[in-house]
């Protein structure tokens, strides 16, 4: 299933949007990326940063912000039509917020958001 750069960039965006304000407010110095594909051509996303759990007193305004990358190649060669697309950006989106606020994959496999 291909789905082009515009309309899946929309699929982030409303994946983002789902998530609730209480949970949204709290993320911070995080940015939202999207690419093709990673290196390895593996991924359908990734978290990379300080989680906020691990942030120490020190972390300050300087602080790059964390990126979470979200590949679109991937996720689209995995589906077989948009319905499948739209669930699988949900998913991707999610479980690498949830590597911001410091959820750990084997947790995430608990909850199902493997």
């Amino acid at each position: 299933m291909q789905i082009d750069a515009v309309r899946f960039e929309e699929l982030v965006v409303e994946a983002l949007d789902s998530i609730p304000d209480d949970l949204a407010r709290l993320m911070d110095n995080v940015v939202v990326t999207i690419a093709d594909r990673d290196v390895s051509g593996g991924l359908l996303g990734l978290y990379e940063g300080i989680p906020l759990t691990e942030r120490a007193a020190g972390y300050g305004d300087l602080a790059l912000p964390d990126r979470i990358t979200i590949y679109r190649l991937p996720i689209c060669e995995m589906c077989t039509d948009e319905h499948e697309v739209v669930h699988q950006v949900r998913v991707t989106v999610i479980h690498e917020v949830a590597h911001h606020f410091g959820i750990e994959d084997d947790r995430l496999t608990e909850l199902g958001w493997d």
